[in-house]
């Protein structure tokens, strides 16, 4: 176990050599940024079996110490989600570089020009559990937009961070940039997560992506500005209006399709003059998923559990789903803002305006209409690999990828112009 003295010297001087880093970063050309992230997919793809080797060790530790299945399901690596880690870096590649962007322009009454120009945020700190894709994420889009990182994953995947952390490094030396612009913190101890979270002045900005007391104590503790991901409480909410279905296939898929991402739908709100409400709460359960409520509302068939109040705020990460009948959607939405996290919420309906009402009214960061929850993904959405995804209101929202990552400045042309 480090000291606090040692861990805060630890990351003073990570955090310093990721300061030079990134001034490397913000000045380097996009193309070699662009190439440094190639030569990183392709170092993943050739070092798949030592990454898988390094994941199996992890897995079994965690076995060992009783993870829920949910948590070895982020955890565990195949060649197929290898594979897929480097294809997302390698996407990261082609997107349009934000760094250097005119967000607008005007020329004043005076004849000074200001525009505002998009630049990277500097170092950002990365605070994260189980998913050992993260580290190749958070990497290459932070590297894309000019940043250098320090990443802190969870103790459970130190040997498949440090593997890929490795194989990240190989591909930025391989283009030229310098090797601590990514940078991984090589010890487990919760003391350096402690000094991060104190390092104002080295990082610039700490992203937690993890349960909610990693979440919670980033909020409480950090004296660095923090974009938070909070829990994904989120519901599907099928109107009167429905094709039947289209709803089947969206709660089903939105539920079932991964239950252990934070895009999973939690709560099933059903309107109660939909048609057929048993139906979907059969089709759930006919797929393996818990299903708790109301056992005394009939139309929604067998419940085995009732519901508690604790349900309605509990994001499950499983196979378990609660579902409640309500009385159109203005009541779907007065739940949804009493126990909702703000992350994403869907309706199905065949009527568009109670659609666009709900689109409108829904005060989440991802509002969907006829589609699934799943969908809560930056690559889903045309923005490669994320970071996560922000519930807040301030900086960034929903999904956070390239545009996320930077902040701006204005740039002024004048031609003499004093204020006198």
């Amino acid at each position: 176990m480090l000291a606090p003295e040692a861990s805060t010297t630890l990351i003073a001087r990570m955090g310093a050599r990721a300061r030079g880093a990134a001034g490397v970063l913000a000045s380097a050309p996009d193309a070699r940024r662009a190439e440094a992230l190639r030569c990183a997919a392709r170092a993943l793809s050739k070092s798949s079996e030592t990454i898988l080797a390094a994941n199996s060790i992890d897995v079994a530790r965690g076995q060992d110490a009783g993870l829920s299945a949910a948590m070895l399901d982020r955890l565990r690596l195949d060649a197929a989600r290898v594979k897929a880690i480097a294809a997302g870096v390698a996407a990261v590649a082609d997107l349009v570089d934000p760094v250097g962007q005119v967000i607008d322009a005007a020329t004043r009454p005076n004849g000074l020009e200001l525009t505002r120009v998009r630049v990277p945020i500097g170092v950002i700190g990365i605070i994260y559990e189980s998913r050992p894709n993260v580290t190749a994420d958070a990497a290459a889009l932070c590297v894309r937009a000019g940043n250098a990182v320090i990443l802190r994953g969870g103790t459970e995947a130190i040997e498949s961070n440090r593997a890929i952390h490795a194989a990240l490094v190989d591909g930025l030396m391989q283009a030229g940039l310098p090797a601590d612009a990514v940078q991984l913190v090589p010890t487990t101890d919760r003391a350096a997560v402690g000094a991060m979270l104190a390092a104002d002045g080295l990082i610039d900005l700490i992203i937690p992506r993890g349960g909610k007391s990693l979440v919670a104590r980033v909020q409480a503790e950090a004296r660095v500005p923090v974009l938070a991901h909070l829990d994904g409480i989120n519901h599907v909410f099928v109107h009167a209006s429905a094709d039947p279905e289209m709803a089947r296939r969206i709660v089903l898929d939105a539920k079932m399709r991964r239950t252990g991402i934070c895009g999973a739908m939690e709560t099933l709100l059903i309107d109660r003059d939909f048609v057929d409400p048993a139906m979907l709460v059969e089709a759930l359960q006919q797929a393996g998923c818990e299903v708790r409520g109301d056992p005394i509302e009939a139309s929604i068939g067998e419940i085995v559990k009732p519901a508690d109040p604790a349900d309605w705020d509990t994001e499950y990460l499983d196979a378990i789903c609660s579902v409640a009948l309500v009385d159109g959607v203005d009541a779907a939405l007065a739940h949804i803002a009493r126990h909702g996290s703000g992350h994403t919420d869907a309706i199905v309906a065949a009527d568009e305006r109670v659609a666009e009402h709900f689109l409108a009214r829904c005060d989440s960061a991802i509002v969907l209409w006829n589609a699934s929850t799943q969908f809560a993904d930056g690559a889903e959405f045309g923005l490669g690999a994320e970071i996560g995804i922000a519930t807040g209101r301030l900086h960034a929202r929903g999904p956070v990828a390239l545009e996320g990552l930077t902040t701006y400045k204005w740039v002024g042309r004048g031609s003499g112009q004093v204020r006198g």
